[in-house]
């Protein structure tokens, strides 16, 4: 089934459930059998446009899923996009073939097929997306929230906000301005990131010299205690949140006084944000779905991939109150509106009124998690050089490009550091799948940060961040930049336990 669904219904929609955010969340009881869960091609405007975009449909007909506390996530996908896909469930951690990544043993869904995922979930906010060749470029994604009890007891009206950035071109089109490749060699070489190399494979480097770093038509602000930044690889048309931009955003229906939990997931391809609550205040309480002690504030970075949790209690009167998103480097935005029934919602600019700065870990430097791990010596400590440049258009983990590396090997029960040292001048949103990591230090300096399974290691030639885990969910699991242009580049590898067949 192929579904048309333009942003005028989605206004309909929003209307129709008056207090209830764009993406609504149930909180139904879980059925009896599976849940249903379509990945499919649908019909949006964006900005008086027509695209042809990918969707993940739920059972209620809306983006994502959304689990009651308790709840299993027993799912069931079925394939109906037109091409093979297979979708990871970001931050995460089921058994490593319910995973969603395709490695051989868990090759891509053909068009057409389904396939069930049946595992116990980790409450909080979550997304799914893509891990097959740039298909999240083309918007296959959506939320994955799984309440709390504890959630449920707060009595918060919630409010789910998905960033994206957006273009009419193909994803291969911009992946081929990036590398400078024809379109049939970006589509080869895209599908590397589908294919694990065989075990007999051993770790080589492309023989591709790595330049310095240029902007390749991006912006690049300088300054920040003297370092200098590359940002932005590619021009978006436009960016998105919850599929719209502010010439025609989500109005989201509130109360005077209202309490709110904004789940924020920057659902993006290649771009980070600064996330702007305007008028308002609010109360970061979780990152990347993991509690933190609250951390005030108006204005929050957040890198790509990554979620924030932020609690806002609404003044006591009428009102519209814009949330936004601020595109690092520039005044580029998007966002949407929280009014209170009956208030006049005047048009918001997507344009801020000043440049935002680079995203940085001046955030991540307050977080503190609520249920770190527990003091431990490291059994084994690893250091991870990030590289790579943009002429030509290459990245790397310790020298070696996906898929022709040697894979870190785990034991289970071990407590893992790993060191992230980057010698580019771009930042690196670095993912881990199947496992939560604390971050414990940053540029050397020690922090009881939050647990996350995302991390921002700063575009600055010699920026540092440590993380620990526990190797505590044996199989193979990828571990790669999250910038996906830059994952695709080849700026990805594998932890894999021993014993693990392959």
């Amino acid at each position: 089934m192929i579904s048309d669904l333009s942003r005028r219904s989605l206004i309909g929609l929003s209307a129709s459930a008056a207090t209830l955010p764009l993406w609504p969340l149930s909180a139904s009881a879980a059925p009896a059998g599976a849940l249903d869960l379509t990945a499919e091609t649908r019909t949006l405007e964006v900005n008086g446009k027509a695209a042809r975009v990918f969707g993940l449909r739920g059972p209620d007909g809306r983006p994502g899923l959304t689990l009651a506390p308790g709840e299993r996530f027993r799912v069931d996908l079925a394939n109906q996009a037109g091409a093979p896909t297979i979708i990871h469930w970001h931050g995460q951690t089921p058994p490593w073939k319910q995973d969603g990544f395709p490695w051989p043993q868990t090759p891509p869904i053909a068009a057409g097929a389904s396939r069930l995922f049946d595992f116990a979930p980790i409450a909080g906010t979550y997304w799914m997306h893509s891990h097959q060749g740039l298909q999240e470029q083309s918007l296959m994604a959506a939320p994955l929230i799984v309440r709390s009890a504890a959630e449920m007891s707060e009595d918060r009206q919630e409010v789910v906000l998905m960033l994206h950035d957006f273009s009419f071109r193909s994803p291969d089109d911009l992946f081929a301005g990036l590398t400078r490749m024809p379109g049939g060699a970006v589509h080869q070489d895209v599908r590397q990131t589908e294919n694990m190399p065989a075990p007999s494979q051993s770790a080589s480097r492309t023989g591709m010299a790595m330049d310095k770093a240029d902007t390749g038509g991006a912006a690049s602000p300088s300054g920040m205690a003297g370092m200098t930044m590359d940002l932005n690889d590619i021009r978006y048309d436009a960016f998105l949140a919850n599929d719209r931009t502010l010439d025609d955003p989500a109005v989201v229906r509130v109360g005077k006084g209202g309490r709110l939990r904004l789940r924020v997931i920057n659902g993006a391809a290649s771009s980070q944000f600064w996330i702007d609550l305007g008028r308002l205040t609010g109360r970061v309480v979780a990152a990347d779905g993991r509690d933190v002690h609250p951390v005030p504030g108006q204005r929050f970075p957040i890198a790509i991939a990554q979620r924030l949790d932020i609690l806002i209690d609404l003044p006591r009167a009428s009102g519209a109150f814009p949330v936004t998103a601020i595109l690092e480097g520039t005044n580029r935005r998007t966002g949407m509106i929280l009014a209170t029934q009956g208030a006049t919602v005047a048009r918001v600019s997507d344009t801020a009124p000043a440049e935002a700065p680079p995203v940085d870990n001046s955030l991540e430097m307050r977080l503190v998690a609520t249920r770190p791990l527990q003091p431990r010596r490291a059994d084994l400590v690893h250091t991870i050089a990030l590289a790579g440049g943009m002429q030509p258009y290459r990245w790397s983990l310790d020298g070696q490009y996906w898929p022709r590396i040697t894979p870190l090997m785990l034991e289970r029960g071990q407590r893992v550091e790993i060191e992230l040292v980057n010698q580019t001048t771009m930042a690196h949103p670095m993912h881990l799948h199947g496992h939560s990591f604390q971050v414990i230090a940053l540029d050397g300096r020690k922090i009881a940060g939050a647990m996350r399974d995302t991390v921002l290691v700063l575009g600055r030639k010699g920026s540092r961040v440590r993380i620990a885990f526990e190797a505590d969910n044996p199989g193979r699991w990828a571990f790669h930049c999250h910038n996906l242009y830059h994952m695709a580049a080849g700026m990805m590898t594998e932890f894999r336990y021993r014993g693990i067949p392959v």
